[in-house]
């Protein structure tokens, strides 16, 4: 049984959504001590900018003429989605970038939607648990100024579990540059309760995660 970790963070020290997600794989190791969590880092090893278009092609021309570029495109099509098909939960993290989904991301969930396992129509993901991990470096509730400027979470909820079929839960925490931004020096503690949330329900969810895995064997 395994839990499928993708993170997208540039960052690899100090990032809120990588420590979010550790708490998720925390609470899924105590539950299930042999686990296992295959990882997929996106940032640091991110699919080709130009896989997608080129596997997009591929598709539509016969199998005989493709260019060594397509096959291999293709190929690289079926081992992303191998990885996510397979998985028994997921974790996904997504801090917000430029209001949207961070390209890494983006990039990588159009390559699976080329795979036929993943094309619309399709739910891959139907009773598999997903954690959506979302953090943003300002605050984007109801009521503030940018209320409606997160154009990610949404569209990724869309994604996972309208599209694909999971059952997701969404675990934020907001408010990530308070502590190295002067202007949001008042925020630091409004930051800090938020994180602290999010880390609390990460480990529960992950607990559950591997608590209803286990159940479903």
């Amino acid at each position: 049984m395994s839990l499928f970790r993708v993170d997208s963070s540039i960052r690899t020290e100090g990032s809120v959504s990588r420590a979010v997600a550790d708490s998720i794989e925390a609470g899924w190791r105590q539950a299930h001590r042999d686990g296992v969590v295959e990882r997929r880092d996106l940032a640091a090893d991110p699919v080709p900018a130009t896989a997608w278009p080129t596997a997009l092609g591929a598709g539509q021309t016969p199998a005989e003429q493709r260019t060594p570029e397509q096959v291999e495109a293709l190929a690289l099509v079926a081992a992303e989605a191998d990885g996510l098909a397979a998985a028994d939960a997921v974790v996904i993290g997504a801090p917000l970038y430029n209001f949207g989904v961070p390209q890494f991301l983006k990039t990588w969930i159009d390559l699976l939607i080329l795979d036929e396992r993943f094309a619309p129509g399709t739910t891959p993901l139907a009773g598999k648990p997903v954690a959506l991990v979302v953090t943003r470096g300002g605050g984007y509730g109801e009521g503030t100024p940018r209320h409606g400027w997160d154009h990610a979470t949404g569209w990724l909820r869309r994604i996972l579990g309208d599209v694909w079929g999971g059952d997701v839960t969404v675990v934020e925490a907001e408010l990530t540059l308070a502590a190295v931004t002067p202007a949001m020096s008042g925020l630091v503690s409004l930051a800090e309760q938020s994180e602290t949330a999010a880390h609390e329900l990460a480990t529960t969810t992950g607990r559950t995660f591997a608590e209803r895995v286990l159940a479903s064997v």
